[in-house]
């Protein structure tokens, strides 16, 4: 899968500072730029128009580009949630559930849902957890002993996912109830069994789940929708719960919402045209009122290298499972996938790829982290004496303006 931040990078920022007064928004949700044209070479990159087309406003409007974003409401993530899920049941000839468990597994992209399917079924099932029939036939039984509480019951108090394995209805609820208050990982459910990797969907939910539970499952599912496409995000404004569905290689990254909130589609915090987001990145990480933990968090902790969220290491071995949803596990002294280490490359408490790396120079972490923290002290202590002269200043006007 092609990172986000890789994207992002690829992509060159071509359009004019904008407003967002200078924005109509239609039915469907897109934005118009009634001022500025795409940069290129050609006319038609600059919005111009042949003499002939002068005189008709009609040829006017309909060569008026696009932004590259949509802003969406809760009713439009639904909408397109539920479309997609349509279009790979109706492809697949699946049912609903399924497609949702496949889409879900795909971060909800449609093409690589068609693709891998159509390429490897039996391989696509196997990963992600689809049975086409029962491994465990029970259709012959009138009680059952469940497999977690081990209480002889009749067959109408159990349930099973597509794999057959029978639990009561009680140990169903506490399994589902669990998983969905520890967070979104319930999205990636799987049977009870430990041996058994048959995906639990959203019909196992609606029919064992309290209410509470079941409304905290539809919104990790919606929210899903958004946090793990690559074109889409939330709008960072408090309480705002729209999104922002970005066609990568559009230009600007500058977005307002509906909320009216302009801000930096790629990292996401307040428009900050023409300084890079790079930079406003560190500035905001050096200028943070939390200085002692980030300063804490650059000496001890390491990224994830899917998802970047800083991770510490305080016991154990070199073997590191990023929280749910990402889940990539790595090894913590080299940052490399898992998949490629075992007893060749070590075991689990060393690292023969970091140690060669070492050797041949290419790999100075804590070297850096030491770095880091060296300049954030230095700069802390300059910034400190700046805040307390500028606070300083500001009651100095407040007292002169009073007359004191």
């Amino acid at each position: 899968m092609v990172s986000e931040d890789n994207v992002i990078e690829d992509s060159v920022s071509v359009e004019d500072d904008f407003d967002g007064d200078d924005y109509d928004y239609d039915d469907g949700g897109d934005y118009y730029d009634d001022d500025y044209g795409d940069a290129g070479d050609d006319d038609d990159d600059y919005c111009l128009v042949e003499d002939d087309d002068v005189d008709d406003p009609g040829a006017m409007v309909s060569r008026r580009p696009k932004l590259g974003y949509t802003v969406l409401q809760e009713a439009d993530i639904k909408q397109r949630q539920e479309d997609d899920i349509s279009k790979v049941s109706t492809v697949l000839s699946l049912s609903q559930v399924e497609a949702t468990i496949l889409l879900r597994h795909y971060n909800w992209n449609v093409n690589e849902v068609h693709d891998e399917w159509f390429s490897d079924e039996e391989r696509v099932r196997k990963s992600v957890g689809l049975f086409e029939r029962p491994v465990v036939d029970v259709s012959y039984a009138n009680e059952f002993t469940c497999g977690i509480c081990f209480d002889l019951l009749p067959c109408d108090n159990f349930a099973s996912a597509s794999c057959g394995h029978p639990f009561c209805w009680e140990c169903w609820q506490g399994y589902i109830c669990t998983s969905i208050n520890d967070g979104p990982g319930c999205l990636l459910l799987r049977c009870p069994e430990p041996s058994c990797k048959a995906a639990v969907g959203p019909d196992m939910i609606d029919k064992l789940a309290p209410c509470e539970e079941k409304e905290k499952y539809s919104q990790f599912l919606l929210r899903s929708y958004i946090e793990d496409n690559r074109e889409a995000k939330w709008c960072p404004a408090p309480g705002c719960e729209n999104a922002v569905n970005f066609a990568v290689g559009g230009g600007d990254f500058d977005v307002t919402c509906l909320c009216s909130y302009r801000f930096c589609w790629n990292c996401t915090v307040e428009a900050h045209r023409p300084v890079d987001c790079e930079t406003v990145t560190k500035w905001m990480l050096k200028n943070s009122v939390d200085g002692e933990n980030v300063n804490w968090i650059l000496h001890n902790s390491k990224t994830c290298p899917k998802c970047k969220r800083p991770i510490e290491k305080n016991q154990g071995c070199m073997h590191m499972t990023c929280t749910p949803p990402c889940s990539y596990e790595f090894c913590w002294l080299c940052l490399r996938a898992w998949s490629s280490h075992g007893l060749a490359t070590g075991g689990f408490y060393s690292c023969n790829v970091y140690e060669a790396e070492m050797q041949k120079g290419n790999v100075d972490a804590e070297m850096r982290r030491e770095m880091a923290k060296n300049s954030f002290e230095k700069y802390t202590h300059y910034y400190e004496r700046w805040a307390s002269n500028q606070s300083v200043r500001r009651f100095s006007l407040i007292f002169h303006c009073m007359g004191l």
